[in-house]
């Protein structure tokens, strides 16, 4: 179905090469680090510091946070027993979302302010949905909904894990018994369908649910499961399937560019926040496999600038098993619009630039055109505007490691969890990798996002239009 990888690549083209940061050990039997997930918690410590300084861009990172309606202190929880996504139930799907990214916004400004009442808000929305959710229903698409909100979920639930009035043992109990066994089923079996039905984003959706619930809930099997998946699954979300081809000039191809932009995007945002959530455990899938994800990301950049890429034909497989069947084949790159954008890349491009010492242009492109990235609520009103967490201007941005830093203190040791003292607690990360403003970037950055004026430390911006693409 999937044509073989070509050659490896190092630096010709678009300057791959070795990377100054040592691969971090494996978690493989080590105590799992909290908060560790997108955020560690010298993150949040340098965006606390950060943003308290004034440095851009982390206020306008910041700003962009403030000014989203999900991440107010008022915000009031609506949980429900059921939820359904597609066919064959009341389609209720989106009162999830949107308190999952009221949660999950509000823990994040906890942590920046320190004000406890949206500590509160964060707590309240996740014990109001643990207390009353007790299954997902609908279509196929629910496994859809296991998948991305199992993980953002889990992300919004690791900000506050040590929050005294968090019901943690109650919340765990429902990432295991209501999202973690939709997403681990449908890994195993696609939902009675062909290995090759499901787009590469359906796999990662489960993929990523996984292992945020194992590393939430302490669970090495589900961690393993997801990191196994990642190396070698059959379906089309592990790492060779989804990124079929790699050429000389160290591009990748993304498979789903076949299909078009936006499921493109949404992919290489789900597969980011999996590489960066094993990170945070001491597991390097961002630089598995010779930096594939890297390839694949730079390619994936370079065509939504508008850049030609390759692209080889190929067929999949679609139907079900003993059932109807058929194939699909994609012979080119979609079409693309240049102002389409996801809050994806500060993430992808300050590991590989930033952490890892490497030079990745379209990734560095793209990331100071989608600056500063918003959340869920930023990029539309429809589902495919809350895939992704997002405001990695502020979570994600950070200096350029020196060699001896990159190898010293690339990657956290899982450690144990940090005591129950406040919003930016130690959870056992070295501070080795905090950020300082980067400064080497401004101007860039400046440049894409129209700043027009500072005042009281926080970046003025201009508004831009945002175009919005469906994920699903």
């Amino acid at each position: 179905m999937l044509k073989a990888a070509g050659a490896a690549t190092g630096a010709v083209g678009i300057g791959i090469g070795t990377g100054m940061a040592a691969a971090p050990a494996t978690a493989a039997g080590a105590t799992f680090s909290h908060p560790g997930m997108l955020h560690t918690a010298a993150d949040l410590k340098r965006m606390a510091a950060k943003v308290k300084a004034g440095a851009a861009p982390y206020t306008a990172g910041f700003a962009r946070l403030t000014a989203n309606r999900h991440a107010q202190s008022g915000w009031a929880p609506n949980p429900q027993a059921t939820v359904s996504r597609g066919a064959g139930g009341p389609q209720n799907y989106v009162i999830l979302y949107n308190d999952i990214h009221a949660a999950y916004q509000n823990a994040l400004r906890w942590h920046v302010t320190g004000e406890s009442a949206h500590a509160d808000t964060a707590v309240a929305i996740l014990n109001a949905w643990s207390a009353k959710l007790t299954q997902l229903q609908g279509s196929a698409d629910r496994f859809l909904a296991a998948g991305l909100y199992g993980y953002q979920f889990a992300n919004a639930a690791e900000l506050v894990r040590d929050h005294d009035d968090f019901d943690l043992a109650r919340f765990q109990k429902m990432m295991r018994d209501v999202f973690a066994p939709l997403s681990e089923d449908f890994l195993k079996n696609h939902n009675g369908a062909v290995i090759t039905n499901y787009w590469t984003n359906w796999d990662l959706t489960a993929m990523a649910c996984v292992l945020a619930v194992g590393i939430l809930c302490d669970d090495q099997a589900k961690v393993d499961t997801a990191v196994e998946y990642f190396k070698h699954g059959e379906g089309l979300g592990s790492l060779k399937n989804a990124i079929p081809v790699v050429h000389s000039d160290g591009l990748a191809e993304w498979l789903e560019a076949g299909r078009d932009q936006g499921h493109a995007l949404l992919g290489v945002g789900l597969m980011g926040t999996f590489c960066e959530m094993a990170w945070n455990q001491g597991i390097d899938l961002y630089g598995y496999d010779d930096n594939r994800f890297l390839k694949g990301a730079q390619y994936v950049a370079k065509w939504s600038l508008g850049g030609d890429v390759p692209y080889t034909a190929n067929t999949r497989r679609k139907g079900a098993i003993n059932g109807w069947s058929g194939s699909e084949t994609a012979s080119d790159a979609a079409g693309v619009d240049p102002n389409m954008m996801r809050p994806v890349w500060a993430m992808i491009s300050n590991h590989y630039t930033k952490r890892r010492g490497l030079s990745a242009p379209y990734l560095t492109r793209i990331a100071a055109k989608a600056a500063p990235e918003g959340g869920g609520g930023d990029y539309g009103p429809n589902s495919g505007g809350y895939d992704q967490l997002g405001f990695g201007t502020l979570a994600f941005t950070r200096d350029k490691a020196t060699a001896a830093e990159a190898s010293a203190s690339a990657s956290p040791s899982p450690s144990a969890s940090a005591a129950k003292s406040g919003p930016s607690a130690q959870g056992g990360k070295s501070d080795g990798d905090l950020a300082a403003t980067g400064s080497s970037d401004v101007p860039l950055w400046t440049a894409a996002t129209g700043v027009t004026a500072v005042a009281g430390g926080l970046l003025l911006l201009r508004r831009r239009g945002q175009a919005r693409s469906d994920a699903e």
